[in-house]
């Protein structure tokens, strides 16, 4: 009688359903982190690249990296490890960007910069501004705290007056290797535009060196939130307000959770015209294509195609990354679930 009842009991128990708690379950994998950043893309020749400068232009992307990276692994949101690490390549003469930003060709500085947050698809560009010493602070203020996503010149500036941050002068942007570089532009523009008697040939003639460089970042957090951001001084020698491809969202900046996230640098026109940054996660997107096809078909395949010069750096919802450039060199570096990397050439 005893069997027979915890037989039944057993068989009773057998029926009744068990809670997810109680179920053995597999561990969930870890969300991958991974941070790419980059500081221009160009003509970076080795032999005028002396073994010092190489040091000290690796030195501050792995300071910024390793910045940026902190963020994250502490469990910081994927804004904030962008805004990090490009507030140290701001901050540094090396770059075109913040303290190192080109000169206009009438002796004054305009910056540009721009962020999107891939998890809200909300973001924030200014652009032509002169007395923000960091830029991406200003675009970050612009998508958290305004209705809008570009703001530009006096405007952007008011703007930042209201949001508390303070400016600075002009003249904290000035260097001297910056302003050289302002002197040899305008007299190669001289020289071309008397030769051709045109001035939009005159600015074609000129070095890539003179036309792009920019600093930016790309991030995934622990949670899977992409987000991406650029800053830049702009074009040496640039007049009429020229604005370029890094405050254009879907140009020189774009993220979107569960494709991808980009920051560009090179000949703005171009990356505007073909919208370089957007169309790199349309092809994962609704081609299916992995991030490192993608990257490489549009900036060594349809920028080429069009006589664009420039790179990108991208990560995907897997943490993979993607540093492709035309140009002799980029100042890049990333660290993610596939190692760590600080490059030049």
């Amino acid at each position: 009688m005893k069997a027979l009842l915890a037989v039944a009991v057993t068989s009773v128990l057998l029926c009744l359903p068990v809670k997810a708690s109680e179920m053995e379950t597999e561990p969930k994998a870890a969300q991958p982190i991974a941070l790419a950043i980059h500081g221009g893309a160009g003509t970076i020749s080795k032999a005028k690249l002396s073994d010092e400068q190489k040091l000290e232009y690796k030195a501050k992307l792995k300071q910024a990296l390793d910045a940026g990276y902190q963020v994250l692994s502490q469990g910081g949101d994927s804004v904030t490890a962008v805004k990090t690490a490009i507030n140290i390549l701001e901050n540094s003469p090396l770059f075109n960007a913040g303290l190192g930003a080109v000169y206009t060709f009438d002796g004054a500085h305009e910056l540009d910069a721009s962020i999107m947050d891939g998890k809200s698809m909300n973001a924030g560009a200014v652009a032509g501004v002169s007395h923000i010493k960091n830029p991406i602070d200003l675009a970050i203020e612009v998508m958290e705290h305004s209705p809008h996503v570009m703001l530009s010149g006096q405007g952007a500036e008011e703007f930042a007056l209201n949001q508390g941050m303070q400016l600075v002068p002009s003249k904290y942007f000035d260097t001297e290797k910056r302003y050289h570089s302002l002197l040899d532009a305008k007299n190669k523009l001289k020289q071309a535009e008397l030769a051709t008697k045109d001035f939009q040939a005159s600015v074609n003639q000129l070095d890539t060196d003179y036309k792009f460089g920019t600093v930016g970042a790309v991030a995934i957090d622990s949670q899977g939130n992409l987000a991406a951001g650029t800053s830049t001084g702009g074009m040496t020698a640039k007049r009429f307000g020229r604005i370029g491809d890094s405050p254009v969202i879907g140009a020189g900046t774009y993220a979107e959770n569960g494709v991808c996230a980009v920051s560009a640098t090179g000949h703005g026109e171009y990356f505007i015209r073909y919208h370089v940054a957007g169309d790199i996660c349309a092809r994962i997107k609704y081609q299916d294509k992995p991030l490192k096809d993608a990257a490489d078909e549009v900036i060594n395949q349809r920028l080429v195609e069009a006589g664009g010069s420039g790179g990108v750096i991208s990560v995907d919802s897997e943490g993979n990354v993607a540093m492709p450039f035309n140009t002799e060199g980029m100042y890049r570096a990333a660290k993610g679930p596939n190692g760590e990397q600080v490059s030049i050439w």
